[in-house]
Parts: C-alpha cells; structure tokens; sequence
C-alpha cells in the first residue's frame, strides 16, 4: 500500500497501524511524490489524503488513473470536504473516508478494495485466456473447407451482423462463434452462452428476458435474463431450431425493437446484443414443416456459415488428434507421446457421427486408460467398436 499524506505524524500512525495488518507500506508526502512512486514500481492500493500542500490529492488521483486505471485508490478527507471526496469518487476513486479514521472502517475498506482488484484482475486474465482460446491459431484444422470457413469468421467478426451457424452436434459451433466475438469490436464484453434445448419451455422466457420478483412462483427475486447479461456484447444462441414459435416471435420482436421487457414486469428495457444463433437441423426444411418462422430465419441468416462434419475433413482428425492426446496428456499427468501408425489409420477410417466431441471424448479416454508411450490400435478398438458407414481410408 503506498499511504500518501503531508502530515507526518498522521502518516507514520498509518504505516504503523497497516504494517501490524500485515500491509506492506511505502510512503509519500505529497501528490507529486505518490505520482513519482507508482511510476517506478506496483502497488495493490494507495491511501491518499485529497487536501495536501504541494500536490493535492485530487491532482495526483487524475495524473495517476490516466496511467494505472486499474489501481484502487482511497481518498481521505476532513468533514468539510466530503463535496470534493465526491468529485474523486467521480474521477475514479474507489472510496473516501473522512477524518478522523474510525479504525474499523479503513481496515473493511481497504479488504475490500484488495477483494476489488484481485477480483479485476482475475477477470482481466479470464478475458485473455478466453481470448486465446478463440484466437484463430488454436482452432485447428488445415483442410480447405475449415481455412474457408475459418477467413469467413474472420471477415464477419468485426462487422455487426447477426451470424446464423449450422452444423451437426460435435462440429465446434460454439468455437467459431467464440472466434467472431473476440476478433470483434465487442471482445472486451460479455460473451454469453446459451442452449435453447436444455431448458423447459415454461422457463425458457425467464433465462431469456428475466423475471420480476413475484412473476411466478419461486420467483423471490428479480432477475436479469441472458439478453441483459450480454448486452453491450455477444448472445449465442444454441439449438435455435428448438424454440415454440411462440418463444421465436419473442426473439424476433428483440431484435428489430432492440428492447424487451422482463417476465411480470412493464418496464421496457433497452439491449444492445449481437446474436450469434446456431442449429444442426437444416432451417430451410423446418420453415416448410411449420415449426420455424421464415421472417426470423432472415433476421437470423444475415450472414450463414456452415462447419462441416469430421468425415468431410479427414485430414485435420491427424492434428486436432495430436492437440488432444497432448492436452489430456499433460493433464493427467501422462507421459503418452502419440499414436502408432496403426492407431492413426484406425481414427481416419472412423465416420465420426459425435465429430470433434467424439474424437476428443475417445482420445480422452485413450489417454487415462493406457499404460504406455503411445496409443495403439488395440488399445483404441476397446474404445472405438466399429461402426456401419465407415468412411474411406485417407489418401496417403
């Protein structure tokens, strides 16, 4: 904690109180000093009183959040100067506290200012591991189909458009999704995931738009549906296909209004969301069959892209093979390097009907099931009983 005040004897009761805390303290007597101080080196938190003679504390606060805004600042002030303690709650302080300190307050205060920015922090990380996760490097695969499909997302994200992605269960629709999201203009936002198949349809409204407290029974409090848990970023929609109409003209009203209301409420509340909406039925068909609205099929088809199954792309089951054997690996403490040749070839003549999940699944279980360096075909054929439909042998 780096405590800032010009007055020494109050200074050094500081350093003395925090330091029995078990705070480390470094000191600095004016604004211009704590400036200089964070400058040169990391603090968790800074105490600082706002009236100094030099540099106020208000000065400093705005000099320093222009280049650390992430540090938690605690202001000080004397009663008569709560107006200005105000100001620097607005400048970005994260709270005051007037003199002289009640002892029990600063040390609650100062808790939950660490609590804030560890919490920050981690949050910061989340978004970057996230990130990397949909960082088109990691989504593996070198067949012209996936390169297609994979420079298509990366033409779309940056734009606004509602993106409608089709696919069989197992594909990865929810990593292409990932990818347009944080390759877009809105990747510091929430990105929000959701199934319309597994949930009940009598609940399906309330985790959509959320509830009033009192909209229904077990209703005990409000709550904010995943629209507005996303706004200002992504929604992604799974299982789009498995919505009633009812619920589908719901979704339609949401995006042309750009608002909803909560289940039980009247209020009308704003959203700004980008849908991303997925399905593994083919669209088209269920329009002809009556159970899918034709309008929301055009708010949704914006722009198509369709992942393709892992029969139609033998040859990245090699690579996303080899990332999953090393992943689970490590994991799980393995020391299993690859898989034998006979092994492999038994992967590329399986149809793969799960696609992807399925491979990872198997090579999952491969993985803590075997004993050895490498995964043999023995090995594989207790996990993989054959199946009809086998696809052909990839060309060598």
């Amino acid at each position: 904690i780096l405590v800032t005040d010009d007055d020494l004897s109050h200074r050094t009761m500081l350093r003395t109180l925090l330091s029995g805390w078990g705070y480390a303290i470094t000191e600095a007597d004016d604004g211009g000093s704590a400036v200089e101080a964070t400058r040169r080196q990391p603090f968790d938190l800074i105490l600082m009183d706002i009236r100094m003679i030099k540099v106020s504390g208000l000065a400093a606060l705005s000099e320093i959040k222009a280049f650390n805004p992430s540090i938690p600042i605690v202001i000080m002030t004397a009663y008569a100067s709560v107006e200005t303690a105000v100001e620097a709650l607005k400048k970005g302080a994260y709270d005051y506290l007037t003199k002289p300190l009640d002892f029990d307050e600063l040390r609650l205060t100062l808790e939950r200012a660490m609590d804030h920015s560890r919490l920050k922090e981690e949050n910061r990380r989340l978004k970057e591991s996230l990130g990397e996760r949909f960082d088109r490097r990691n989504l593996i695969g070198r067949s012209l189909a996936m390169k297609r499909l994979l420079d298509t997302a990366a033409q779309v994200a940056p734009s606004e458009a509602t993106v409608l992605i089709t696919g069989e269960s197992g594909t990865g629709k929810e990593m292409i999704a990932g990818l347009i999201h944080y390759n877009s203009l809105r990747k510091d936002r929430p990105f929000i995931k959701f199934n319309c198949a597994a949930i009940t349809e009598t609940l399906l409204e309330s985790e959509l738009f959320g509830h009033e407290k009192g909209a229904f029974t077990g209703a005990n409090r409000r709550k904010e549906g995943k629209f507005r848990q996303a706004d200002g970023g992504s929604l992604f929609l799974d299982e789009v296909s498995e919505m009633s109409l009812g619920m589908q003209v719901k979704i339609l009203r949401v995006l042309q209004e750009r608002e909803l209301t909560r289940v039980g409420g009247e209020e009308v509340l704003q959203v700004d969301v980008r849908l991303i909406a997925a399905t593994n039925r083919d669209l088209l068909k269920e329009i002809e069959a009556g159970r899918f609205r034709e309008d929301l099929f055009y708010r949704l088809n914006v722009v198509t892209l369709h992942v393709p199954p892992l029969r139609e792309r033998l040859e990245d089951i090699p690579l996303l093979a080899q990332e999953f054997l090393t992943r689970f690996a490590e994991k799980n403490h393995k020391a299993i390097q690859g898989f034998t040749p006979q092994a492999m070839d038994r992967l590329l003549r399986r149809p793969w009907p799960g696609n992807v999940r399925e491979l990872m699944n198997a090579v999952e279980r491969g993985v803590v099931l075997s004993p050895g360096e490498v995964l043999d075909e023995a090995e594989l054929s207790l996990l993989l009983p054959e199946q009809n439909g086998a696809a052909p042998p990839a060309a060598r």
